[in-house]
């Protein structure tokens, strides 16, 4: 114990809420040592009890709420306080887009350096509950439970006991139902889940996709094994009983891995995919496809990408990180020619069907890792107008910024799912000679800490 310290574990203190964590989670300090709170809201004043103690910070666990913030809201779900789905349900939906808003905002000026930008509310839903189009849930033994009876839920927060669910308010109803008839399947024909740590048992996972337009379901079960025993009984109740099914298929993953999905397809029933569309796009998504899991906000998002590229029609445009395609079928309305870069194969494959599916002549697909393909691109001479980046969370390869250095495209519009690194590269694209013009957060992941940001950079 370092007496140094201003707490000690277990000790009982009584504290105002000065911040939020970029988690949520609410920062009170004593003597100017942090103490990060989950569920406490900024402004707020509760007794909290200290759990864990580090030499520059310390973890607090709520007691009582001494008083509340007006923002404060009863959480909708009953599992929310073990459940790893969702942590923001207790902030209301405008206090959860003042964070998010907050969040990115610090992020730009505090590590980005990035002054005088243009600065929006988060752009939110007008329904922020059963917005998810796809989930993924993971199916084991209910070891609370004496007969061994079947688990599906999502894993409690930082661990790997799944907490056994009925509903889940932020996915698609559907998937409650599809959840229901496989418990009562499995326990009536003793189909045994699948048990992590003995790499034993057989039904791993179940996934549900959703079109969000045409309505279409896809039910898939990930499954330790090849030959499903009974399969056709749960086949019929699920044709019979959920409403847009047209896809049951089964993912065969006999890897020893935390990797959800294998590599090879079976369909039991139906198509091979269902259809969706973005706008007035329309995607075949198969089990192993890449596509946005909150089709509203991912229109709202493309839209305002298409809206910072002020494309006219005689632009080229490089989409690095381009996934599926989704974004440069969006560019291509009003570009001259766009190239789309991704390093995964079958994405790129996906892309091209996407694109000759929508009778998109002016998209062309390369695969390979962007910070290699695009400077190959321009040593032959073919070089960007307007350049879309959308990284993933660990934001762009430095030899990818360096590129774009040398290449000087007039637009960079900078799709970001993580503010620490977009902050990061910000500052590393204005020393390249960029000026961030303006940031509009969008709020993909209601009832989450995840955020969404489009930033618009001009050369200057």
């Amino acid at each position: 114990m370092d007496k140094s310290l201003p707490v000690i574990k277990n000790q009982v203190v009584d504290v105002r809420i000065e911040a939020m964590g970029y988690h949520g989670e609410g920062i009170a300090k004593i003597d100017g040592f942090p103490i990060f709170i989950e569920e406490a809201i900024d402004g707020e004043i509760v007794k909290v009890r200290i759990i864990k103690v580090k030499s520059k910070y310390a973890y607090g666990k709520i007691m009582e709420i001494i008083e509340p913030s007006n923002e404060r809201r009863d959480p909708k779900c009953n599992l929310y306080n073990r459940c790893g789905g969702c942590n923001l349900q207790h902030l209301s939906y405008e206090g959860q887009l003042q964070f998010k808003t907050n969040r990115v905002l610090d992020c730009i000026t505090r590590i980005g350096n990035v002054k005088n930008v243009i600065m929006h509310p988060t752009l939110g839903m007008e329904e922020p509950y059963s917005y998810r189009n796809k989930v993924q849930l993971p199916v084991g033994i209910n070891k609370t439970n004496s007969n061994n009876s079947v688990s599906i839920g999502f894993f409690a927060a930082r661990s790997h006991e799944i907490i056994n669910m009925n509903v889940c308010y932020i996915q698609d109803e559907v998937a409650d139902k599809i959840i229901k008839y496989t418990r009562r399947w499995m326990f009536k024909y003793n189909i045994q889940p699948y048990n992590e740590e003995k790499h034993e048992g057989f039904i791993r996972h179940i996934m549900v996709r959703k079109g969000f337009v045409t309505g279409e379901v896809m039910i898939v079960l990930v499954t330790n094994g090849t030959d499903i025993p009974d399969i056709k009984p749960f086949v019929e109740v699920l044709k019979k009983n959920v409403e847009g099914v047209t896809s049951i298929v089964q993912n065969i993953n006999t890897k020893r891995t935390n990797v959800i999905l294998g590599d090879k397809c079976k369909t039991l029933w139906g198509q091979e995919y269902i259809r969706d569309y973005i706008g007035k796009f329309e995607f075949n998504i198969s089990p192993l496809s890449f596509y946005q899991v909150n089709p509203v906000q991912t229109e709202v998002l493309y839209n305002k990408v298409l809206e910072y590229a002020e494309l006219t029609g005689e632009e080229i445009v490089f989409d690095a990180y381009c996934g599926t395609g989704t974004i440069s079928l969006f560019l291509s309305e009003k570009a001259k020619k766009v190239y789309g870069v991704e390093v995964v194969p079958e994405a790129i494959k996906d892309a091209q069907k996407n694109a000759k599916q929508n009778n998109v002549k002016n998209a062309e697909f390369i695969v390979g890792e962007a910070e290699k393909v695009i400077p190959n691109m321009i040593k032959q001479g073919i070089k960007a107008d307007v350049v879309v980046v959308d990284p993933p969370r660990k934001g762009c390869d430095i030899a990818l910024i360096n590129a774009l250095g040398e290449m000087e495209p007039k637009k960079i519009v900078y799709v970001s799912c993580d503010p620490a690194t977009l902050a990061r590269d910000l500052k590393l694209l204005e020393q390249k000679g960029y000026e961030t013009v303006e940031v509009q957060p969008v709020d993909m992941f209601p009832q989450t800490a995840h955020i969404e940001s489009v930033v618009k950079l001009e050369r200057k």
